[in-house]
């Protein structure tokens, strides 16, 4: 099995920062991508980013490009997203989460970690 642990979470005003981290633990050679998704009350999972685990490919949902941040540490199993210029509409649960294959939506998630809230009040 695979274990994902979010930590990072927490609140800030709109424009400013926060940087969500994730460790991985257990089988980590199952899965070949990983990265972040969110979801809001009342509403859908969205992917945020994702990253393939060889570091060769990355992906950022539209409103995220610019603003987000992926990267990794390989040699200690973590997963960060940096997140600048926070909006009052990227509050969420933030999910940590791996699948085996990169071209797959993050959203489709075969592992998932607890989440950390991110909350940005205008």
């Amino acid at each position: 099995q695979v274990q994902l642990v979010e930590s990072g979470g927490g609140s800030v005003e709109a424009g400013g920062s926060l940087r969500l981290s994730c460790v991985a633990s257990g089988a980590t050679w199952r899965y070949a991508c990983w990265g972040w998704f969110r979801q809001a009350p009342g509403k859908g999972r969205e992917e945020v980013a994702r990253i393939s685990t060889t570091g060769t490919s990355t992906y950022y949902y539209n409103s995220m490009k610019g603003r987000f941040t992926i990267s990794q540490d390989n040699a200690k199993n973590t997963l960060d997203l940096q997140m600048d210029s926070l909006k009052p509409e990227d509050s969420a649960m933030y999910y940590c989460a791996a699948h085996p294959v990169c071209s797959v939506d993050i959203t489709r998630y075969i592992y998932r970690g607890q989440g950390t809230q991110v909350t940005v009040s205008s």
